[in-house]
């Protein structure tokens, strides 16, 4: 059973979160997941079964502009962390793991980057590197459209979106054959976060191409870094540098994978997680 609360922070905006508790386990290890974009952040179910599995309680919230959470105009990629801190401050949660997939990747970076002492360890599923000069950031990307208009500010992410299409080429036939499957609900939450409006999407867009608010370097909780090789919506070179760039890091590249059909790796990855969190 998922409870729903929202939490609220000390600046008064509020956030959505998801909580499964795991109340008969009570040392039961915690994994705070972090949406794509856009997404509401209500926890999908091939989370929820493979959380259960395990024994994890499993923690989501939507970001700030999605799923019922308060706006947070100007937010950085940074600003994850300290919203994450009083998230499972409100929880009594200690110590934490986290995943993000896709958008929710950096944020979750965001989050070992803050919380060092807290946080257990990171998963990042087809997650976005900083953007850098240091390789071509948009090269293999099939439709970044979004993501360059956001590069030259707020009103021209904002009249992007005003005509803005998905193009079905951003997906393999593997990702597409998740979605019809396994994933099903990661398609119907998206679209259920695109009719609620642009703004969380644009505010995630904007705050890719900026200054994240810190060096990926700083982060001590070892990362796991699960990149598809066929995806086309943040490539391979992403991952790359992450763990060229994440002192604690490992890839697991999977070859046939894309966007979405990497995320059948998740079960594997919060058995990773789970290594992260026990006693030596």
């Amino acid at each position: 059973m998922v409870s729903i609360r929202d939490v609220q922070l000390k600046d008064g905006r509020l956030l959505r979160v998801y909580d499964t508790g795991v109340e008969e386990a009570a040392d039961a290890p915690t994994v705070l997941w972090h949406h794509g974009s856009p997404q509401t952040g209500a926890p999908l179910e091939p989370l929820l079964s493979a959380a259960a599995a395990r024994g994890i309680r499993l923690l989501s919230y939507g970001r700030p502009s999605y799923g019922g959470s308060s706006p947070h105009r100007g937010r950085k990629v940074a600003s994850a962390g300290a919203d994450v801190a009083q998230i499972v401050d409100a929880l009594g949660v200690a110590r934490v793991a986290v995943m993000g997939a896709s958008g929710g990747g950096p944020h979750a970076l965001a989050c070992a980057a803050f919380l060092p002492d807290r946080v257990t360890g990171v998963v990042c599923l087809a997650g976005l590197a900083p953007f850098t000069e240091s390789f071509d950031w948009y090269a293999g990307m099939v439709a970044a459209g979004g993501l360059r208009a956001a590069s030259a500010g707020r009103e021209a992410r904002e009249r992007y979106a005003v005509s803005a299409e998905f193009d079905v080429n951003s997906f393999t036939p593997a990702d597409w054959a998740a979605l019809n499957g396994a994933w099903a609900s990661l398609g119907a939450d998206s679209v259920q976060a695109g009719a609620a409006g642009p703004n969380g999407l644009i505010d995630d867009d904007l705050a890719f191409v900026a200054p994240w608010g810190f060096d990926v370097a700083q982060i001590d909780a070892p990362v796991l870094l699960v990149q598809g090789e066929q995806d086309r919506v943040v490539p391979p070179t992403h991952a790359d540098w992450l763990m060229r760039n994440c002192r604690m890091s490992e890839l697991w590249l999977r070859p046939r994978d894309g966007h979405i059909s990497i995320l059948s790796a998740v079960p594997l990855a919060m058995d990773w997680l789970r290594t992260q969190s026990e006693p030596l």
